[in-house]
């Protein structure tokens, strides 16, 4: 979401890194260009104002300007204060340690995921809280509103109350927080009905769902796409409802981040969430210093190895560790990783994971490379028998051309496929000790994510070797 303001705020902080003094007319020209970047990106202009005035006044301070390093102090500053304006610290999630059951209302306009962000909250509050919930829908307004909620707590494994048809929303809530207590829920989840604009109705009608439900915490879901309009709606909801917190939805997306950026300022509320993908699990706990990483070119290294731990079972990260440190590294283990790199998002979202990506992700964009490559390579190892996976020594050229009509590629993808395959063998054998990301590691190596992204090597990259050029199935 926030990768043009973050270029933009990388070629400013760049400039300022390369000289060896700063003057307080160099911190004013980078703020107003800083100003210039936050406007494009859709941040509130009240925002604007206050976010350059506090860097502004600290970045022209004596400590500053005398530094050795000013140009990374200025940094710093601008860090501190995106995260000021995000929130500050982490909020400990939700209020979960009231009497149960613990009652959620999630309210927005329609259209804005919080049908969907309902089912991935439930999800979240079992998984990650060993909460049982149950979720209901107040939604007798959208077609099909009710049976969808009911179809997505079937996929995520949690309870929703039985439809009634022709009840109405008060009802339901009434009904809904019997059930909960009849089946001893931890938590109720309250998906309200939107409309395509904030209107009187509406907020009647959410009053009246509060004051039968009481509820502990009420969260607003809003779009990020939707841009200032967002943090319009935010400020219509702040007026009308109790609000606790924000999640924000399709932080994936393409929008120019404006909204997260502001919805802490207008609304004076935490955002809680965040939904990072269209997958029922793509759920996270808003971190302000972490987004303020990302934004900064940073990295987000502690997402990335909290995104392993849940993927990646730990029998398995030790097996694989024990082969590796054996120099055993066959297609059945790379096909592995292909699919954890799957399940964790895709090369993209690991990429901007790391710190001092930026250029290595701006190369996966230009090179055509995409998540698909990964498809393309399971499909690779799929048209292989159990002996060509174990020891691909076996692969000869007709070998080779059964292998990429099965698969539907070119056997120079094969190719290809094999030398990354080697490249990450000679990178196993030097191992003898891996990290936190265990069998990940070697994905972030010359074989692995160096090999779809060439240049991933050289400096900033944490000295890892100079990837191959390509992957099967990119456009170069």
């Amino acid at each position: 979401m926030f990768d043009n303001l973050s270029d933009r705020l990388g070629n400013v902080f760049d400039r300022l890194r390369g000289r060896g003094a700063l003057s307080e007319q160099d911190v004013r020209e980078a703020m107003r260009e800083v100003r210039v970047a936050l406007l494009e990106a859709d941040v509130a202009l009240p925002v604007v104002r206050r976010f350059i005035d506090a860097v502004t006044e600290k970045a022209i301070g004596a400590e500053v300007l005398k530094s050795v390093t000013p140009g990374q102090q200025v940094v710093k500053i601008v860090n501190d204060e995106l995260v000021a304006m995000l929130g500050g610290e982490a909020v400990e999630g939700l209020n979960l340690d009231a009497k149960p059951p613990v009652v959620i209302m999630m309210v927005g306009l329609q259209g804005s995921g919080k049908t969907t962000t309902t089912a991935k909250l439930g999800k979240f509050l079992k998984e990650r809280h060993g909460k049982k919930a149950l979720m209901a829908s107040l939604d007798v307004n959208r077609p099909a509103a009710q049976e969808q909620l009911a179809v997505l707590g079937e996929q995520v494994s949690v309870a929703t109350l039985p439809i009634v048809q022709g009840q109405q929303p008060v009802d339901i809530a009434r009904r809904a927080m019997e059930a909960a207590r009849l089946q001893s829920a931890d938590v109720l989840l309250l998906d309200t009905a939107g409309r395509l604009h904030v209107d009187e109705a509406l907020m009647a009608e959410m009053k009246a769902v509060a004051g039968i439900s009481s509820p502990n915490e009420v969260l607003l879901v809003v779009d990020s796409l939707t841009g200032q309009d967002a943090v319009n709606v935010a400020k219509s909801f702040t007026e009308e409802v109790p609000l606790t917190g924000v999640v924000l939805t399709r932080m994936d997306g393409d929008a120019r981040g404006g909204a997260a950026l502001s919805m802490r300022h207008v609304t004076g509320k935490p955002i809680k969430f965040a939904g990072t993908g269209e997958k029922l699990d793509a759920l996270e706990a808003f971190d302000p210093k972490r987004v303020a990483g990302r934004i900064l070119g940073m990295g987000d290294v502690v997402s990335l190895v909290e995104k392993a731990a849940a993927t990646i079972k730990e029998e398995d990260a030790e097996a694989l560790a024990k082969r590796m440190a054996k120099g055993q590294f066959d297609l059945n283990d790379l096909r592995t990783q292909l699919r954890q790199m799957q399940s964790m998002g895709g090369l993209g979202m690991l990429a901007g994971m790391l710190p001092g990506m930026k250029k290595a992700k701006a190369a996966l964009s230009q090179s055509g490379v995409d998540d698909k490559v990964l498809v393309h390579m399971d499909a690779i190892i799929g048209s292989m028998t159990p002996k060509e996976r174990a020891n691909p020594a076996l692969l000869n050229a007709k070998r080779k051309k059964r292998v990429a009509a099965g698969s539907g590629l070119q056997v120079q993808d094969v190719n290809k496929l094999l030398k990354m395959h080697q490249e990450m063998s000679r990178a196993m054998k030097q191992i003898k000790k891996m990290g936190g990301l265990k069998g990940l590691g070697a994905l972030f190596g010359g074989g692995g994510m160096g090999a779809a992204m060439p240049g991933l090597g050289g400096p900033g990259a944490g000295g890892m070797p100079p990837g191959l050029p390509g992957l099967p199935g990119s456009k170069k």
